[in-house]
């Protein structure tokens, strides 16, 4: 486990690093979107991902919602919300915001305690709000920039700092030292299956509203990741940037 976590480490160090290399690897007359250098391999990823999706990833979200109970898919989506919380108490530590940190702390609490580790949510009854952060996002108020926009394969989009925090994310949340493997990874698996369920329905409307789907994506994505950074440090992830488009990758 310890050789592990150093690896991932490494990972993490490598990808960071390759951020001063996004600059070199442009050209000079690059045409498209500024912060996604690589477009014509993560359209490849992209179709990969909704072909993965469509034969294999749809069809069983579809089955789970239909068969599972919907109190089960609420507590399986509350116990893992429940640990994210814990972690994202941790983040917004890092991110030196003292209030969402204590809410966030107390709503984890409240729910490992008295909603049998977290199946039954608590906190959001009582009126404790959640404050999502991750380590992408305490990259960023950090002052590490965001990179070149990437698809990664299954995962979907991300950008090189989100890559390396989402490495941190997973080695470092409590979940991730769970045993046996076998219960971790089952339960890595429904977590996805929940998430996936969730978003049935929008597919259909995602395909009639965008006329290029990859870019209402990346743009949705750029969008999102920049609002979440901005929280801590507006200036980490393009907020001088006049067109919106997002903090370029080589700055």
């Amino acid at each position: 486990m310890q050789g592990l976590r150093l690896s991932c480490l490494a990972w993490v160090v490598i990808l960071l690093a390759s951020l001063s290399l996004g600059c070199a690897a442009t050209p000079t007359g690059m045409v498209g979107h500024p912060q996604d250098p690589f477009e014509a391999t993560n359209r490849s990823i992209s179709a990969f991902n909704d072909e993965l999706d469509s034969k294999l990833l749809k069809p069983v979200a579809i089955n789970y919602k239909q068969a599972v109970p919907e109190l089960a898919q609420i507590g399986v989506r509350n116990f893992f919300g429940n640990l994210n919380d814990i972690w994202s108490t941790f983040n917004l530590a890092l991110q030196l915001k003292p209030m969402d940190t204590a809410e966030t702390g107390l709503r984890a609490t409240v729910n490992t305690v008295f909603g049998v580790y977290g199946l039954i949510d608590w906190g959001t009854r009582i009126g404790l709000q959640r404050h999502k952060a991750d380590f992408g996002q305490t990259l960023g108020y950090w002052g590490v920039p965001a990179g070149p926009y990437i698809v990664l394969p299954v995962l979907g989009p991300s950008n090189l700092r989100d890559t390396a925090g989402w490495v941190v994310d997973n080695q470092g949340g409590l979940w991730g030292d769970v045993t046996p493997a076998s219960v971790r990874y089952s339960g890595t698996a429904l977590n996805l299956l929940d998430k996936r369920a969730g978003y049935l329905g929008f597919d259909s409307q995602l395909d009639q509203l965008a006329l290029d789907k990859y870019s209402f994506i990346r743009d949705a994505y750029l969008q999102r990741r920049r609002a979440a950074t901005q929280r801590g440090n507006p200036k980490n992830d393009g907020a001088d940037d006049p067109d919106g488009g997002g903090q370029r990758y080589d700055q």
